[in-house]
């Protein structure tokens, strides 16, 4: 499916498309409804690049010496967007080099990009680049679903400049996608044994008060006390102890509230709650992004984890396989994750890939950069065989 998007307009990688660079302090009205309009008609979706969260933020977190990259087709229509910076590390190595921009709460650093323009938008990036006096180094993107049709595109766009697209990191993590009922699913990805456990700690947290399911679908009221009961929960466990928890920091804690203001306006927020006696012990908000959508924060109590009220609310979130219009939803968790991904069976692949920009001195770093890489994966492929 992904390669017949790529394929679908043999000629369009040679259209002109322009890139342009924007360092702005706020995003001008008119560029936010281009931007919307290119989210209802990107070739993947992405909210942590929607206007919704990257709006809040570009207005809440720092951003210093960020570009912003637009490409635009001949007739001037917004084709896609990628925020760049110099970063001052390839992984262990000290190389400056160009990269995608990543916020804190950003679990998916894909730009958008306007389905059938994947290749064009990529050659007019790499274009723009090559020219670019403060480029430095390679081009070093994190964030790429991979082989969908914005990673194909950058190969593609690639290629056409003699150049590779080598993957330096992947990680899987948990993703839901079935065609399967909510019941039915969770029967075949859990084990009868570990289905009884689970249903006598409900049980059991049933016996320590009135427990109820909740959820705040998008037009629904209420939503600053969602959010304050969130932060909250949050706040409450390990990550308050910590000082990572959003309410701990005052940026952080604006931009969960501006994302979930501006996502539950676009109809593209929900949020789910276990209580127990009228107050929540489990939370979670997901993000709607059809055809998919995207598992953002969760928290728990802590003084409840014996009954793994998370799980609990986890399998009641099963049902947004039942949801119009959602056929997917990626768990933005760490690989190999001890709770979800002993509930949800399908994987997805994130990817990182680097990319040679034009010049001598660039491509020495990049000819170095892939030396020192490809001697570390040959050293770790040793070192894991048998004696």
């Amino acid at each position: 499916m992904y390669a017949e998007v790529i394929k679908a307009d043999p000629d369009f990688g040679c259209v002109p498309f322009k890139a342009a660079e924007r360092t702005l302090d706020a995003l001008p009205p008119g560029l936010v409804g281009e931007w919307r309009a290119l989210a209802q008609d990107g070739a993947e979706p992405n909210s942590f690049q929607e206007i919704t969260l990257f709006g809040a933020a570009w207005a809440q977190l720092p951003h210093e010496d960020v570009r912003l990259i637009e490409v635009r087709s001949p007739d001037g229509v917004l084709a896609g967007s990628i925020a760049l910076h110099i970063a001052p590390t390839l992984g262990r190595m000290r190389v400056r080099h160009v990269a995608n921009w990543r916020y804190e709460h950003d679990y998916l650093g894909m730009p958008l990009v306007r389905r059938g323009c994947e290749r064009a938008f990529w050659g007019a990036v790499l274009d723009y680049l090559d020219a670019a006096a403060w480029a430095a180094g390679l081009l070093h993107i994190r964030g790429l679903v991979e082989g969908g049709p914005v990673q194909l595109g950058l190969a593609a766009a690639a290629a056409e400049r003699g150049r590779a697209t080598p993957v330096v990191h992947r990680i899987r993590r948990a993703l839901l996608e079935s065609d399967l009922g909510p019941k039915a699913y969770y029967e075949q990805a859990v084990r009868k044994k570990k289905r009884k456990e689970i249903g006598r700690l409900n049980s059991r947290l049933a016996e320590q008060g009135e427990l109820r399911f909740q959820t705040l679908e998008p037009g629904g009221d209420g939503l600053e006390k969602w959010c304050e009961a969130f932060l909250a929960l949050e706040r409450s466990g390990w990550k308050g102890r910590e000082k990572s928890a959003l309410a701990c920091h005052a940026e952080n804690e604006r931009f969960l509230r501006d994302a979930l203001a501006a996502a539950h306006a676009e109809g593209r927020l929900q949020i789910r709650s276990l209580d127990l006696d009228g107050r929540p012990i489990a939370m979670l908000i997901n993000l709607l992004a059809p055809p998919g959508a995207f598992m953002f924060k969760t928290a728990y109590d802590e003084d409840y984890a014996r009954f793994s009220p998370g799980v609990l609310l986890q399998i009641e979130n099963l049902d947004i396989l039942e949801r119009d219009g959602i056929a997917w939803m990626d768990s933005c968790a760490d690989q190999n994750h001890p709770m979800i991904d002993g509930l949800w069976t399908e994987r997805r692949d994130i990817v990182r890939v680097t990319v040679r920009l034009a010049g001598f001195r660039r491509g020495l770093a990049y000819a170095c950069c892939r030396g020192a890489e490809e001697g570390w994966a040959r050293a770790k492929r040793l070192m894991r065989r048998p004696l």
